[in-house]
């Protein structure tokens, strides 16, 4: 076992095998609520309990703090930027990397992530994307740091952003790239997520997507996601903006970790 695996172990829930994350890289490439980002990072580790947390670079370093003792989550570094805002993409597509997996380790992240994103316009931009993706996980493993990819089909191509078929495209592209742990979208259904997960290598975590009122469907699609084959979930702002954070953390928890991970 390798500084990467040993990393990226440290994820995963001990017992249920499985990881319960929670994203607030949002403020990079979406417009946020502006209360203080700090305080939602703290409520986010005292209430909402995740094994780690997804954070910009700037973020972490202002909150080390939250980290720094036994029993902390893992962060989690966002080291690219993609145009994601709907008021901004009349600027176009655009793809950039902003931080190194070896900045990434210096800010103490246990694990560093990139978008992937398949159906953008321009055929370039999506093999610089390729590139880069590949280049950061020489560069991760080198300082024995895993990489969670962010496969998607948010490309303006691509009208249907849950495509299984497609979805599992790129998810195979993550991997075979160099990816550790790949982050994805739920297809919507167990049969159709599962040809996914099945049709690739490395662990698999779904996203949360955009806000939604309903806790129920969120709750069912985590362990649709669960029973399909996936090992874990990440979820941003149906966890620090819902009317209840612990409430609902705790039935992701209870989704990701109970009786649809085995136990």
């Amino acid at each position: 076992m390798n500084g990467a695996e040993m990393r990226l172990g440290r994820l995963f829930d001990r017992q249920s095998g499985n990881a319960f994350v929670a994203a607030f890289d949002h403020g990079l490439t979406l417009r946020v609520s502006p209360e203080n980002p700090v305080g939602v990072v703290e409520r986010i580790v005292s209430t909402c309990e995740p094994e780690g947390v997804l954070l910009s670079p700037g973020m972490l370093k202002r909150t080390t703090h939250l980290f720094a003792h036994r029993g902390a989550p893992v962060p989690l570094v966002r080291c690219d930027f993609a145009l994601l805002d709907d008021d901004l993409k009349a600027s176009g597509e655009s793809y950039r990397v902003i931080c190194s997996p070896e900045e990434a380790a210096s800010l103490g992240a246990g694990c560093a992530v990139m978008f992937l994103i398949l159906g953008v316009e321009e055929g370039d931009l999506f093999a610089e994307n390729a590139a880069a993706v590949a280049e950061a996980a020489t560069a991760s493993h080198r300082v024995g740091v895993p990489l969670m990819v962010e496969a998607t089909l948010w490309g303006s191509r691509i009208d249907d952003k849950r495509d299984p078929e497609l979805l599992a495209f790129a998810c195979r592209i993550a991997a075979e790239l160099g990816a550790d742990v790949i982050k994805t979208e739920y297809t919507g259904s167990v049969e159709t997520m599962r040809r996914v997960v099945e049709g690739c290598p490395v662990p698999i975590l779904t996203l949360g997507g955009p806000k939604t009122d309903s806790g129920d469907a969120l709750i069912e699609a985590t362990r649709g996601a669960i029973l399909a084959g996936a090992r874990g979930v990440v979820y941003g702002r149906n966890i620090w903006q819902a009317d209840d954070p612990r409430k609902v953390s705790s039935a992701v928890r209870e989704a990701v970790h109970g009786v649809y991970a085995g136990r």
